[in-house]
């Protein structure tokens, strides 16, 4: 009674005539927004975007986002699209877009002014943790188009894969991707440095999948919602498509939702070592309801929890190793002295000849090093020495 009698003022004595449509809309966004930052109401224009983005292929700026104190805040930018390539960071708080201040906007709102034509330019204002000024950025928008997986072959024939985010093609993405680089090798590698970092999660049922692919049993996780009735818990099936070679997850604070799944569920099966920093800590599972006229609510309906039984929830995944990323430099080492430096040292007939220059070449390509990727590299090369000994 107290929200009719509210609309029928509204719509006799309001300054301007209102759309009803648009009233009702607000309302049910008004409901949505206010139990937390990841429900939503989506009408059928932004309902009709979320379903082509879970499947890969979408037009914006390729930006996963989140709202925070009324603000935009950057989950991550996804790898390869205009933000990624302006420099957009995680965690970066977008105070403006196009001047227009984001304070008041919902982020149904937010993001729909965000996504556009393609090769139409948006201006955002960022606020950055480590910049006093804010940081200006225009981008163009273009169509998004999610490879969310990729691989290669890193030194010393450790195969090396990076999940951007969870949609559809994920599972099989990544099936076919450690099929592809265990042929490289002809199946002789050492373990997988799985990548995680900033990528901002997607599609519940494609975490269990990647979970799964290198469990062989137990629980990978389980969601409760508000009846214990509606508890489910999802279990591995016998299948390891690395053979039960050492695994090396990487996360840092973009990584959300989905990635901490997969990384809360190897790492408590003690299937891979977990390394970087601390996760973003979205615990909470989104069920998307179609509404009549076409367009749908994103509500949130459980927790989930690792197998362990821990809701990650604001806390985020601790890793196993905490390295924080950096900037590796050469140092200089002129004024280091060793044996090759003694008067009348003997010779190594063996050796080629040693230098003691550092190169700015050598400087250039240190500086660029990843240095989270280097700790992972070391890590699995160590596991598969000490196997090696152990066997022998």
């Amino acid at each position: 009674n107290l929200f009719g009698d509210v609309f029928a003022k509204i719509r006799e004595d309001y300054v301007e005539e209102v759309d009803d449509e648009k009233l009702i809309e607000a309302a049910i966004n008004g409901m949505l927004s206010s139990l937390d930052p990841h429900s939503s109401y989506l009408n059928p224009k932004n309902y009709d975007g979320m379903k082509v983005q879970t499947r890969g292929k979408f037009g914006g700026l390729g930006i996963e986002v989140t709202m925070e104190n009324g603000l935009v805040k950057v989950v991550a930018p996804i790898d390869d699209t205009p933000a990624d390539k302006a420099g957009v960071l995680a965690g970066d708080y977008i105070t403006h877009l196009d001047g227009e201040p984001v304070l008041g906007l919902t982020l149904a709102e937010a993001v729909e002014k965000m996504r556009g034509l393609v090769d139409t330019d948006l201006s955002l204002t960022i606020r950055r943790a480590d910049q006093k000024e804010p940081v200006e950025i225009t981008l163009t928008r273009a169509i998004i188009t999610v490879q969310s997986v990729r691989g290669r072959i890193e030194d010393d024939d450790i195969l090396y894969v990076r999940i951007s985010s969870f949609t559809e093609q994920t599972d099989s993405g990544l099936r076919k991707t450690i099929d592809r680089l265990k042929s490289e090798v002809d199946g002789d590698y050492k373990g997988l440095i799985l990548d995680l970092r900033n990528n901002p999660g997607g599609l519940l049922d494609q975490a269990i999948a990647i979970s799964d692919d290198f469990l062989e049993k137990g629980e990978i996780v389980s969601t409760r919602g508000r009846n214990s009735d509606d508890a489910q818990r999802y279990n591995a099936k016998p299948d390891d498509i690395v053979d039960g070679k050492p695994i090396v997850v990487l996360i840092n604070g973009g990584s959300a939702s989905a990635s901490e799944i997969v990384a809360g569920a190897l790492q408590d099966h003690g299937r891979a070592v977990v390394l970087g920093t601390k996760s973003f800590g979205k615990g909470s599972v989104q069920t998307i309801v179609p509404l009549q006229g076409n367009g749908a609510m994103r509500m949130t309906t459980a927790r989930y929890y690792t197998p362990s039984g821990t809701s990650i929830q604001a806390k985020g995944i601790v890793p196993d190793i905490e390295v924080e990323q950096a900037k590796l430099e050469v140092l200089e080492t002129a004024g280091a002295r060793s044996e090759a430096d003694l008067r009348n040292h003997l010779e190594n007939s063996d050796a080629p000849e040693a230098s003691d220059n550092v190169s700015e070449e050598d400087i250039e390509a240190a500086d660029i090093l990843d240095y989270q990727l280097l700790r992972a590299k070391d890590l699995l090369k160590g596991v598969w020495l000490f196997a090696k000994r152990e066997v022998k």
